[in-house]
């Protein structure tokens, strides 16, 4: 009798699966703010990364110092789920490379991945990835370490679709506070809020664009903060708007209320969690061939929608029947 087969090795044929990540990202700037991200982590689970930043959490002229703190939260045992990522400074900022010989042979089989902000074209990204790629082969890390891009500017949403393409990406984050800045005016600073961002034709183009392209590569789209830091309803709407409108899978948080807003917004509905148990169980049972369930035909294509839901469940802390848990965690 042959043992069953996982659904990653029977529904994606020696393709590269979809990323499935947390669906909060809380940025933390300083050793006290970072300490405290890990230790709300430690208490709610392994459900929102914490992206330690080097760009705007360094002050001028302590680069190098804020840098190697960095190194030592993500080098800590208090990283105990090793979700800790790093936003380095953007591609015109003298220290970049700095920041990546400084981290990457320190954290580089750790760093949960890096955040290249600010860019303008693709071949700027490209040559980031290059040199991180060349710092960790010199230091004998033979990870691919993710990385995420920020679109902020009209040329780096222009070349969405090449920066998506590029190796090592695993995410496109909007950053709308940027964005919104560079239109010199045209839109109102009203839009940085609720509903504007949603609404007002620029952005929601800008969006889409970014999440059609992120989601045609296999790239993780990830929406921008709510400004309002300590109303967790508007929070949650926003979250809930970025996930049921235009597609974003993962969303910003830059302070504590918001983490449990976001993650409660974008986690899956529980409903179709255990639809989604079901099917893959019965479709396991059945060597991954066609199955019915409650009436209706299931097939590949289904199960990897449920597959991806289920893994998209148990990041979100939502809770997997022990059968479950068993058969594909």
């Amino acid at each position: 009798m042959s043992l069953p087969v996982h659904p990653d090795e029977a529904l994606f044929e020696g393709e590269q699966p979809f990323p499935v990540l947390p669906s909060c990202e809380h940025f933390a700037g300083s050793e006290k703010l970072i300490g405290k991200a890990m230790q709300m982590q430690q208490e709610y689970g392994p459900v929102f990364d914490i992206t330690c930043d080097c760009e705007d959490g360094a002050a001028a002229g302590t680069e190098a110092e804020h840098a190697q703190m960095v190194a030592n939260m993500i080098a800590s045992d208090a990283n105990k789920f090793n979700m800790l990522g790093v936003r380095i400074h953007d591609y015109t900022h003298p220290h970049w490379r700095k920041d990546v010989d400084i981290l990457i042979p320190q954290i580089g089989d750790k760093v949960a991945y890096i955040t290249l902000p600010k860019c303008t074209a693709a071949a700027q990204i490209k040559e980031m990835v290059d040199y991180i790629k060349s710092v960790a082969s010199a230091n004998n890390i033979r990870r691919e370490i993710p990385v995420h891009v920020l679109i902020e500017t009209h040329g780096a949403l222009r070349e969405a679709w090449e920066l998506a393409a590029i190796d090592w990406v695993q995410v496109l984050d909007f950053g709308m506070m940027d964005f919104v800045s560079g239109h010199n005016g045209a839109i109102p600073a009203s839009c940085m809020r609720s509903p504007g961002q949603f609404d007002h034709a620029l952005l929601a183009r800008a969006k889409s664009e970014m999440v059609a392209a992120a989601l045609a590569n296999g790239v993780v789209p990830s929406h921008n903060v709510t400004l309002d830091l300590k109303n967790a309803q508007q929070t949650r709407d926003d979250a809930t708007r970025a996930r049921q409108e235009f597609g974003f899978l993962r969303m910003w948080s830059i302070y504590p209320t918001q983490i449990q807003a976001i993650v409660d917004a974008m986690k899956p509905d529980y409903q179709e969690v255990e639809d989604a148990e079901a099917i893959l169980l019965s479709a396991q049972a059945n060597d991954w061939g066609p199955i019915q369930h409650k009436g209706e035909l299931h097939d590949r294509a289904t199960y990897r929608y449920y597959w991806q839901l289920l893994q998209r469940a148990h990041v979100s802390g939502i809770d997997i029947s022990d059968q479950a848990k068993a058969a594909f965690f």
